[in-house]
């Protein structure tokens, strides 16, 4: 199929001026296929800078015995993609902005890319979707802003020459940052200086049926104003929210303001039927002096409080009929990331796979412990068992037919 497009006047004088009208006319002639990338509502993000956290084959234990079905990786790493294989988990890899110039030179650096770190753990290892860099709009590098449409473009059609697009989601997660104004929801606007980027990645990923990723953090908008923003409002405890007067809503907590927040940004550049997906969402544990509301008590408030949010598969008020997805942020406490307290302590679990806090989940611990707790131990046994029961009820069949026939 070739893709077409019905350009306004304002898209056309972007295009005319922007270094990426090149690449806008190279992806008029991509196929597309419709991914779907994400199983439910609930995903995790599997981050590991750090060097005491269980290894891979133990996360995927552990993801399973709490019915994880949906993970992100920063990376395609080779370990972590070969561990996951035959688990059913669907990952999302990453592919890092340092990346991204390389990838939008040629599409053979592309392909290369794709074919080491996708296509040859396909099918075992269920990956559903590349996340093409990581806030690129939101940060501070605009020869990233440049190159990042490109490399987009040439990951989507190296997995096309692959026959694989009808398989794999080509994405690119953003940050709050690319917001000029985000309050009330109703208003959010992408900022000016970034249109003439992000409009036409837009574009490109409306034509591909990919959802808007963005990273939406409570937390970091709490810690910025604790003066002026009810914690119980960024925690979904009960208080009196805020109205939007524009489209008459009324908001009990900040997630679903600042996901309506990107519907609203996006309806006004003329992408109302775009999906967005929460690629990144958490509270922070333990942090610094000056990082207010870190604490365990309200990491546990807002994770408990966000997974039953999401297990309702609910929508929000602006968009009630499409159901809230999200990845939380993250799988571990991750003790060698570089930055302020917080950054290493947003963990649900803590570096010896333990629970951090109960929310609901089993951590993994010694086959001593008590049996609301999973061991390793336990799950192999657990698994043995059923393959041992499989085993006896298959023979005892085939008796049963050499007896009867």
């Amino acid at each position: 199929m070739v893709l077409s497009f019905a350009l306004d006047s304002t898209f056309k004088a972007i295009m005319e001026s922007s270094s990426l009208s090149l690449w806008f006319l190279l992806f008029l002639l991509v196929p597309f296929h419709n991914v779907l990338a994400f199983t439910g509502t609930y995903g995790v993000n599997y981050g590991r800078i750090a060097d005491n956290i269980p290894k891979p084959g133990n996360v995927v234990l552990l993801l399973k015995a709490n019915k994880i079905k949906n993970i992100r990786i920063y990376d395609a790493d080779h370990e972590v993609l070969e561990a996951f294989k035959g688990s059913g988990i669907e990952i999302v890899v990453g592919l890092g902005n340092e990346y991204l110039k390389d990838m939008s030179v040629s599409e053979d650096r592309a392909m290369d890319w794709v074919k080491e770190n996708v296509q040859a753990f396909l099918p075992g290892t269920s990956i559903k979707g590349i996340a093409v860099g990581n806030e690129v709009l939101g940060s501070a590098d605009q020869e990233l802003w440049e190159v990042l449409l490109p490399a987009v473009i040439n990951v989507y059609n190296a997995l096309d020459r692959l026959n694989l697009t009808h398989v794999v989601e080509v994405s690119s997660p953003h940050s709050e940052a690319v917001f000029g104004i985000s309050y009330p929801p109703s208003a959010c606007t992408f900022k000016e200086t970034l249109l003439p980027y992000m409009k036409p990645l837009l574009q490109f990923f409306s034509q591909i049926k990919s959802p808007f990723y963005i990273n939406a953090y409570p937390f970091f908008a709490y810690m910025s104003d604790p003066e002026h923003i009810d914690i119980k409002y960024a925690l979904f405890q009960r208080n009196s929210g805020i109205y939007d007067e524009k489209t008459k809503l009324h908001y009990d907590n900040m997630f679903e303001a600042q996901v309506d927040a990107a519907y609203a940004a996006l309806e006004k550049v003329g992408f109302e039927k775009t999906e967005v997906i929460v690629s990144e969402t958490g509270w922070a544990s333990h942090g610094d002096v000056n990082e207010v509301g870190a604490s365990v008590k309200n990491a546990k408030i807002y994770n408990n409080n966000l997974r039953k949010l999401l297990l309702k598969k609910k929508g929000t008020p602006y968009r009630p009929k499409i159901p809230v997805k999200a990845y939380v942020f993250a799988m571990f406490n991750e003790n060698s990331k570089p930055g302020p307290t917080s950054e290493r302590n947003f963990g649900m679990f803590k570096a010896d796979g333990n629970i951090a806090y109960d929310i609901g989940f089993d951590g993994l611990e010694p086959s001593s412990a008590p049996s609301s707790f999973l061991s390793l131990k336990d799950i192999g046994v657990q698994g043995w068992l059923r393959s041992s029961y499989s085993l006896v009820y298959m023979t005892c069949a085939a008796v049963l037919l050499l007896i009867f026939s």
